[in-house]
């Protein structure tokens, strides 16, 4: 009987080494630490726990422990026993699921990074369009403007000649006088049309300046906002890492 109940034991110290298992009676912080889910400050919850109301009596108690929920019992279960010596197989479990955790987190990090560059990409060819389409209509303005004063000019230069010709019988000064009225009237509607052409360019030069400004800032806010959101995801994964 008693060589049975040897062989019992051997088996289950076998069983326990092979699948591995944290004494939560014996276990040393660095050894709780292996768990999956127990970090620095459970540990050492547990071990206060341990020595201020005695060994656990039932795996469940340990969710009497500050911070050990159903949740983290759970995780721990398969991985903790009442007996027997500390073995610690998911040490590598463990740190393979931080890895995964974290090229999640670079995942989803680079997956907002995108989104955010291609809402500004779109913002940005968006002002852009606005631009040319300003530029374009103001264009089309100053040439209609243009044209109006041309027409204007060759108007005036036809009542000019006309007047000139009614002038023909009068005196070689009156008609000299003519030429010169005409002449006069064809430079100052030929200046006002540049004046106008150059005030036109300036509005559109101006309009162009503040739209590529605009979309600049809108560009620069959209990091901005990017970079906040990053920032407050490593801390949330530093965080993570230290529980």
């Amino acid at each position: 009987m008693k060589r049975i109940a040897w062989l019992l034991a051997a088996l289950l110290a076998y069983v326990g080494l092979a699948f591995g298992a944290v004494n939560i009676n014996s276990a040393t912080q660095e050894q709780l630490e292996s768990l999956n889910g127990i970090g620095p400050v459970k540990a050492k919850a547990i071990i206060e726990y341990r020595q201020k109301n005695g060994r656990f009596k039932t795996l469940e108690e340990i969710k009497n422990v500050s911070g050990v929920g159903d949740a983290t019992y759970d995780k721990i279960k398969g991985d903790i026993a009442l007996t027997g010596a500390t073995v610690v197989p998911k040490a590598a479990d463990k740190s393979e699921a931080v890895k995964e955790k974290a090229v999640a987190k670079k995942d989803e990090v680079k997956e907002k990074a995108t989104a955010t560059k291609a809402s500004v990409q779109e913002s940005t060819t968006d002002k852009k369009e606005k631009v040319k389409e300003k530029v374009a209509d103001t264009k089309e303005k100053v040439k209609e403007k243009t044209a109006d004063t041309k027409a204007a000019v060759k108007e005036k230069a036809a009542d000019a000649k006309a007047a000139v010709k009614e002038k023909t019988a009068d005196t070689p000064q009156e008609k000299a006088d003519a030429k010169a009225q005409a002449a006069k009237t064809k430079a100052d509607a030929k200046k006002q049309a540049e004046k106008e052409k150059a005030d036109a360019k300036k509005t559109a030069d101006k309009e162009k300046a503040d739209a590529k400004k605009a979309a600049a800032k809108e560009k620069a806010d959209a990091q901005k906002e990017a970079a906040a959101k990053k920032k407050k995801e490593d801390e949330e994964k530093a965080a993570e890492k230290k529980k």
